[in-house]
């Protein structure tokens, strides 16, 4: 017997360096799929989210000049179309007040299923959809009912939440879904930029995706509502489109301004 296991190869008795390397890619190979499938993990995942957010809100207190989604000049515009860019939106539960019903829309994509799930920690709506498309005159099914679906929650009297920009398309530049919801509702576009002073850009994705970190500063900007006439033409509609654009890109330039003080 000795004789035997001494002619074993000894790589697989005890795998080493780039073997223990292989070996452990492998093995999560073999569970990253169920681990992705699982409501377990996914809920696990989005409440660790949920508080991190917390966390970043409670210890980023808002610097002088930042606005409110609550009250002030902005309650006669309600209930409006909060407009947010990809990448720059993530704190959006934490700054949005507690017991104010908002529904947003969320991507059907399986990477928007945590974003949705964190949603819910706070007593969001999510609607699944995706509404930023160049042509508003084609939608796609999910688009089309994710729309009707905002519009509903305009006309009950809750504010909706939507990414203006079509994902992975052009970032911070506004696609037409937005600018439809507006004309079909008629209810007002509330340009909404948050910012921090301490963050983490992930300049490698595709819309430059800001991590908000904590124990630093906060800003809210919003800038003036932008309201779609129910008759807008094509060449309306394209205005619309471009001046969305220019005023979420203004907010969330104020946004950063304000957290990172005069350069």
């Amino acid at each position: 017997m000795e004789h035997d296991l001494a002619k074993e190869p000894a790589g697989e008795a005890a795998p080493t360096g780039r073997g223990r390397s292989r070996t452990t890619k492998a093995f999560w190979r073999r569970i990253r799929e169920p681990l992705a499938q699982s409501r377990f993990v996914k809920n696990a995942i989005a409440s660790l989210l949920a508080q991190f957010v917390r966390l970043v809100r409670l210890t980023s207190p808002l610097v002088a000049g930042s606005a409110r989604f609550s009250g002030g000049a902005y309650a006669e515009f309600e209930p409006g179309i909060i407009a947010l860019w990809h990448g720059q939106h993530l704190l959006t539960p934490a700054y949005y007040p507690k017991r104010k019903p908002l529904v947003a829309m969320v991507s059907r994509s399986a990477d928007a299923e945590l974003n949705a799930l964190m949603l819910e920690k706070f007593g969001i709506e999510a609607v699944r959809g995706s509404g930023g498309r160049d042509n508003a005159r084609h939608l796609d099914k999910g688009g089309a009912k994710a729309l009707i679906a905002l519009k509903k929650s305009l006309t009950s009297g809750k504010n909706v939440a939507m990414i203006a920009d079509i994902p992975h398309g052009t970032p911070r530049d506004a696609g037409l879904g937005i600018v439809l919801l507006a004309r079909l509702s008629g209810r007002p576009l509330l340009p909404v930029a948050i910012a921090t002073s301490r963050r983490k850009v992930l300049e490698k994705s595709w819309d430059k995706t800001t991590i908000n970190l904590p124990f630093g500063r906060s800003a809210v900007t919003i800038g003036a509502p932008i309201f779609v006439a129910a008759d807008a033409d094509d060449a309306e509609m394209e205005r619309k489109r471009q001046e969305i654009t220019t005023a979420l890109n203004a907010a969330t330039a104020e946004a950063y301004r304000l957290v990172d003080g005069p350069r």
